[in-house]
C-alpha cells in the first residue's frame, strides 16, 4: 500500500468504516471479539471471533446497523494510553491483548505489520466502540456516505496467518467517496466475472487441469498452445532483431548450483525438495539465471565478446502453498521469458536502455497503452538482501539513471527489489483499470559475484561483468491470463488461435470452403471448415461464442464468384467480398498486429 493512498481521504473513508463495521458486528454479538481491520485497495476488512457462523444474510443487517452509526454523526475521538491502560480497556479482548504485548515490546503494530521501533498506543472512539488504532480517520461518522460503501463477503481467516492459530471470519467490505464510484466499481467486478481467465480458458479450450497431474500445473490444449506458441515466436523474432542468443536449459540440476546461487535455502519454502540421484541431490529448477550462469562460464569471454544476451523460454517450479493457486496467475510450474545480459560496467545503461525499449515496443505492438514502471529499491532496515550496499547504490542508480533517460513514468518503492538486486518492473492497466506487473528489468552485482564471473579486459586483465535480468512477459502462464481477461477471450486477429471460421449454406458448398481454408492456410492464417450437421445461423452463433474474429459463408453464388459472405465476431455483416479481397485485407491485420478486424480502408 502506498504513502500516497495512506494519505488519502479514501484511506481515511474506509478506515473509519472498518471501525463502523465493528461496532455494527459487536452490537449483533456482544460477546464476540475482534481482532483486525485494516483498509485495503478497494475497501477494508475486520476479523472476528464470534459465537456462531455468519452467513451472507447477515450482512444486510450490518449494513443497516452501519448506516444508523453514521447517521448519528458520532466523533472520531482519538487518545493516547499506556501499555497497562490499554489492557484494562481490551480486558476481554484476548487478541487485542496480544497486540498490546506487541506493541509494547516494539516491533508490530496493531494490525500484526513489522515496524522499526516501539510506537506510541492510541486509541480512537466512536460512539461505544473503542479501537486500538494509529489512524488516520474522518473527522466524524458523518463524512462517511451511507450510499457509497457495501459489504461483500465473508471469509475464513486465521490469527497472524497461522494455520496453528484460531481461524477468524473475516467480513470484506468496499468503500468510495460516492454512490457513482461504489457503482462504477460493482459493475467492474460483474465484468471482472465475465472475463474470468479460468471461466472463459475452459469456455474457448485453451488449457485444463487434472487431478493426476496436480495442483497448480496446467494442461494447454490445442487452441492454447497455438496462442502460447504465436506469442513465443513474436517475442523471439523481436530479442533475435535485437541481438540475443536462445539458449535451452534442463528442467533439473543439482542443488549445489541453487547454494552457489543464494536461491536455496533462502526460498527453501516455495521450492519443490530436493530428490536423491546416484548419491547426489538434485531439485527441479526454481530459477533460470544460475543456468545461464552456467554457459557464460563455459567458456573465456573477452570485452570483445560482450555484452552476451543469453535469452530462453525456460520452464521453471515453485512450491506455492495449495490455497494461494488461481488459475493461471499461481502456478506450480510455468515458462517465463527469461534473458540475461552479461556486460562491462561502461555498457551497462545501454544495455539498460535497451532492454526498457524492447519492453516499450513490445507493449506497443501488443496494444498495452497503460502503463507505469516502478522501481524496487532495498530496504536499509532488512536483512535479506545480499550484496556490497556500495554495489546496491551504483546498480539503484544505474536503474534510476535510465528511467530519467528514457523519460519513464515512475516511481519509486523501498523494499521491493528482488534479494540480489534493485529492479525495474512495468506496472500494465488493463481495460477493467485493474493493475498487474508484467515486464521486469532487473541490475545485478551480486551473482556475478557469487559465481566468480570473468571476462579479459582491455587491459589484458580479469574484470567481472554485471548482470542484466529482465522478462517482459514475466510467466507466459501469468500473461496469457491477463491477456484472456483483458481481451475478454476475443483476443486481436494475429493471437486468436482460430482466425476464421468457414461455415456452408448446404454441405455441396463444403468442397468450396475447403479450397478457401488451404488457400488461407498457404498465406498462414488460421481456419478451420465447420461440417456439422447444425444449421447455418446455429454455426454461426457457436463461432461467435468461441471469439473466432471472422466467419466466412458460402452459398451457390459465392461459389459460382469465387466470394464469401464475411460477418465479423461483433456481429456486424460485411456482405459478399472476393476470396482474394478478403485474405488480402485479414493478411494485413493480422502482420500489422492491429486490434481491428478490418483496415479502415
Amino acid at each position: 500500500m502506498s504513502e500516497r493512498y495512506e494519505e488519502s481521504q479514501l484511506y481515511r473513508i474506509r478506515h473509519s468504516l472498518a471501525h463502523v463495521m465493528a461496532q455494527a458486528v459487536l452490537e449483533i454479538f456482544p460477546e464476540g471479539r475482534v481482532a483486525i481491520g485494516p483498509p485495503i485497495e478497494d475497501g477494508f476488512y475486520y476479523d472476528f471471533d464470534l459465537p456462531r457462523q455468519l452467513h451472507e444474510a447477515d450482512l444486510a443487517e450490518i449494513e443497516t446497523r452501519m448506516r444508523r452509526i453514521i447517521s448519528g454523526n458520532f466523533p472520531f475521538a482519538r487518545r493516547e494510553v499506556s501499555a497497562d491502560e490499554a489492557r484494562q480497556l481490551f480486558a476481554n479482548q484476548p487478541y487485542k491483548l496480544e497486540l498490546i504485548d506487541g506493541l509494547e515490546r516494539g516491533g508490530y503494530d496493531e494490525n500484526g505489520n513489522k515496524i522499526a521501533e516501539a510506537p506510541v498506543i492510541s486509541t480512537y472512539k466512536q460512539d461505544s466502540f473503542e479501537d486500538l488504532c494509529r489512524g488516520p480517520h474522518v473527522a466524524h461518522t458523518g463524512e462517511l456516505n451511507p450510499n457509497a460503501f457495501k459489504l461483500m463477503s465473508i471469509a475464513g481467516a486465521y490469527w497472524r496467518g497461522d494455520s496453528n492459530r484460531p481461524q477468524l471470519q473475516r467480513i470484506y467490505g468496499t468503500a468510495w467517496q460516492s454512490g457513482a464510484e461504489l457503482e462504477e466499481y460493482l459493475h467492474r467486478l460483474e465484468e471482472a466475472k465475465a472475463r474470468d481467465h479460468r471461466k472463459l480458458g475452459e469456455q474457448l479450450g485453451l488449457f485444463t487441469f487434472s487431478p493426476l497431474v496436480g495442483k497448480g500445473l496446467p494442461l494447454w490444449k490445442p487452441k492454447g498452445a497455438i496462442l502460447r506458441d504465436t506469442l513465443e515466436r513474436f517475442l523471439r523474432a523481436e530479442q533475435m532483431r535485437v541481438g540475443y542468443q536462445p539458449v535451452v536449459t534442463p528442467h533439473i540440476a543439482k542443488v549445489e548450483l541453487y547454494r552457489m546461487s543464494g536461491h536455496y535455502p533462502y526460498y527453501a519454502d516455495s521450492q519443490f525438495p530436493p530428490m536423491q540421484v546416484d548419491d547426489e541431490e538434485f531439485m527441479p529448477k526454481p530459477m533460470n539465471c544460475p543456468h545461464h550462469i552456467e554457459i557464460y562460464r563455459s567458456e573465456p569471454r573477452s570485452y570483445r565478446d560482450l555484452p552476451v544476451r543469453l535469452a530462453e523460454f525456460g520452464t521453471v517450479y515453485r512450491y506455492e502453498q495449495s490455497g494461494e493457486l488461481t488459475g493461471l496467475t499461481r502456478v506450480r510450474g510455468f515458462t517465463q521469458d527469461d534473458a540475461h545480459v552479461f556486460a562491462t560496467p561502461e555498457q551497462l545503461e545501454d544495455e539498460f536502455i535497451a532492454v526498457v525499449h524492447l519492453i516499450q515496443r513490445i507493449f506497443d505492438l501488443m496494444g498495452f497503452q497503460e502503463f507505469r514502471a516502478r522501481i524496487g529499491t532495498r530496504d536499509p532496515n532488512s536483512e535479506k538482501y545480499v550484496g556490497a550496499p556500495e554495489l546496491w547504490e551504483k546498480a539503484t542508480h544505474a536503474i534510476i539513471n535510465a528511467a530519467d533517460k528514457v523519460g519513464l513514468d515512475y516511481f519509486v518503492a523501498e523494499g521491493e527489489a528482488a534479494f540480489y538486486g534493485p529492479k525495474l518492473d512495468f506496472i500494465f492497466r488493463d481495460v477493467l483499470k485493474r493493475e498487474w506487473q508484467l515486464g521486469t528489468v532487473q541490475v545485478d552485482y551480486n551473482l556475478p559475484e557469487r559465481f566468480g564471473l570473468e571476462y579479459m579486459g582491455e587491459d589484458n586483465q580479469p574484470h567481472r561483468p554485471i548482470m542484466i535480468h529482465r522478462a517482459p512477459f514475466g510467466s507466459m502462464e501469468r500473461f496469457v491470463a491477463i491477456l484472456i481477461e483483458h481481451f475478454g477471450g476475443a483476443f486481436p486477429v494475429w493471437l486468436a488461435p482460430v482466425q476464421v471460421r468457414l461455415i456452408p449454406v448446404a454441405d455441396r458448398h463444403v468442397p468450396y470452403l475447403r479450397e478457401v481454408a488451404a488457400k488461407l492456410a498457404e498465406i498462414g492464417l488460421r481456419a478451420d471448415v465447420d461440417d456439422g450437421k447444425e444449421r447455418m445461423n446455429a454455426k454461426i452463433r457457436t463461432a461467435q461464442g468461441e471469439k473466432i474474429p471472422y466467419m466466412l459463408i458460402a452459398g451457390d453464388r459465392d461459389v459460382e464468384n469465387g466470394a464469401v459472405s464475411v460477418r465479423l465476431r461483433s456481429g456486424e455483416d460485411l456482405g459478399g467480398m472476393p476470396v482474394a479481397e478478403f485474405i488480402r485485407k485479414a493478411q494485413q491485420i493480422a502482420e500489422s498486429k492491429s486490434q481491428q478486424l478490418m483496415p479502415n480502408a
